[in-house]
């Protein structure tokens, strides 16, 4: 898949997941704003409570979104024979979409009505997308192939001579520019602090004034157009390898710890589900099947 079809791809994931959400919410405004104890005479009951058909409907559906997301996703990485279908990369993504449009449908589903036991299901399922946007930002801190593995320190120092290489001898920024941006890359690196937060917000907050100074001083140089933006591109991509290598052994660390929050909360919810499913077909709640 080349990069404009990638961007394409994530695209219409995103506004999928984008137009449910707003177009349920529009659909069924003045049911679920209405109180509980009134929404029975409320017209659109019969299709929107937890039971109705619309209701039931995207109850399935989100619950079938979430299974298929979070067991494709492990037959993926964990099984040999599968290792050939698709990119991991690409894999994840769609596992990110399944698992975001689910919950979505699933809250709609409860017409914003919790309770029992299923509310167990439900916070560890909001539990889950959460730390899932977490997993998600340390996920893309470390370098990966396009098949997905972990790219060594060695393969990472090699890119970053690489950048630097193609710098100086395809588009003859001044090494002076290149000095002084891997000096203060050091420094930032050599100065951050214990509180991880903090040492993440900062380190954004530079990058973003590095930038604009190398653009300044490109300006300086008499670089414009096509070249102009290539180099800001390559720069880029330098500061940001840079980061990943300084970040390397903590993200891994992070992913380790994060693995053994979000797995938990993960078969919690999809083990209530899946009772709360059994118990609804068992009273006979079965949709239009």
């Amino acid at each position: 898949m080349g990069r404009l079809a990638h961007n394409i791809y994530l695209a219409v994931l995103t506004g999928i997941v984008v137009f449910v959400f707003f177009a349920l919410a529009f659909y069924g405004r003045s049911y679920y704003i209405a109180p509980i104890n009134e929404r029975h005479f409320h017209q659109q009951h019969e299709l929107l409570k937890p039971t109705g058909l619309i209701g039931h409907g995207i109850g399935i559906a989100g619950s079938a979104f979430m299974i298929i997301g979070v067991f494709g996703y492990m037959a993926r990485k964990r099984f040999r024979r599968l290792s050939r279908l698709g990119v991991l990369k690409h894999w994840l993504e769609f596992h990110i979409f399944l698992c975001t449009l689910g919950p979505i449908l699933v809250l709609y589903h409860t017409s914003f009505k919790i309770g029992g036991i299923v509310a167990i299901s439900f916070w560890s399922m909001i539990a889950v997308v959460m730390s899932g946007v977490i997993g998600r930002f340390i996920y893309l801190q470390i370098p990966r192939t396009i098949q997905g593995r972990e790219l060594s320190m060695n393969d990472l120092n090699s890119m970053e001579t690489d950048l630097y290489d193609r710098l100086k001898e395809q588009f003859q920024v001044k090494p002076e520019t290149l000095v002084k941006m891997n000096s203060a890359l050091l420094q930032a690196t050599s100065s951050e602090g214990s509180n991880y937060l903090v040492r993440i917000v900062n380190r954004f907050v530079f990058e973003h004034k590095l930038v604009s100074q190398i653009k300044k001083e490109l300006r300086e140089q008499g670089l414009k157009g096509r070249n102009f933006r290539k180099v800001i591109r390559i720069l880029k991509s330098k500061i940001i390898l840079n980061r990943r290598i300084a970040w390397l052994s903590s993200m891994q660390n992070f992913l380790r710890y994060w693995h053994v929050a979000h797995l938990p909360f993960a078969l919690i919810m999809l083990v209530i589900m899946i009772v709360h499913i059994v118990i609804a077909m068992l009273f006979g709640y079965t949709w239009v099947f």
